[in-house]
């Protein structure tokens, strides 16, 4: 999986992640799509109406050329939260807010909204103050079960974890020599065979 902002079209997890619903206001009517809110008798959309939308909806509606719906940040996002987060990152259940915190925060990045860089900064912030943690108990909880340390975590921390843990277990094999022996690669013996030539071989 990707770490970075570009979506992968192909990604599940990118799929998954803008998936998520996002509260939105209705600009301008939106003739025939009154289904769109459950709460709606109607046939169409009016102006002002609230509904939550995936965001990939949302993004095609709302941008610098088109104007239909406006977006509201979600709760998880909001200075409330972002307060939460900047006191103690370590104990907040990123998993509980939302299982692609981080994924999903970057993307709506991409909305124009005040909060933006506050949202950004607070993103990091986060990372920064739970990955350490986040690490070390991928090294020191090898052969534990760790459904407990891993269920507070957002999908990204849950990838770190494991790549945390893998990489121990890497190390260990190589420690104790149960890693296959170094040998040069068939690439390197050819070219220093063309390198000798055909006088030396």
């Amino acid at each position: 999986m990707s770490l970075d902002n570009a979506n992968n079209y192909f990604s599940i997890d990118d799929i998954l992640a803008t998936q998520q619903r996002v509260p939105c206001k209705v600009e301008m009517p939106l003739y025939r799509l009154g289904y769109l809110d459950s709460s709606n008798e109607g046939e169409h959309l009016r102006p002002g109406t609230k509904i939550e939308m995936p965001y990939w909806m949302a993004r095609a509606l709302c941008g610098r050329r088109r104007n239909i719906v406006s977006v509201e940040l979600p709760k998880s996002y909001k200075e409330g939260y972002r307060e939460i987060l900047t006191a103690d990152p370590t104990v907040v259940d990123l998993h509980k807010l939302g299982p692609y915190f981080y994924r999903f925060g970057s993307e709506l990045l991409k909305f124009e909204v005040p909060d933006t860089p506050d949202i950004s900064k607070s993103l990091l912030q986060a990372f920064q103050g739970r990955i350490r943690k986040i690490m070390d108990s991928s090294q020191n909880a090898f052969h534990e079960d760790t459904t407990k340390l891993t269920e507070k975590l957002d999908e990204t921390e849950r990838i770190l974890f494991k790549a945390g843990q893998c990489g121990l277990n890497d190390f260990q094999r190589w420690e104790t020599r149960k890693t296959e022996k170094l040998t040069t690669s068939e690439m390197v013996r050819n070219h220093r065979k063309r390198k000798r030539g055909p006088e030396e071989a």
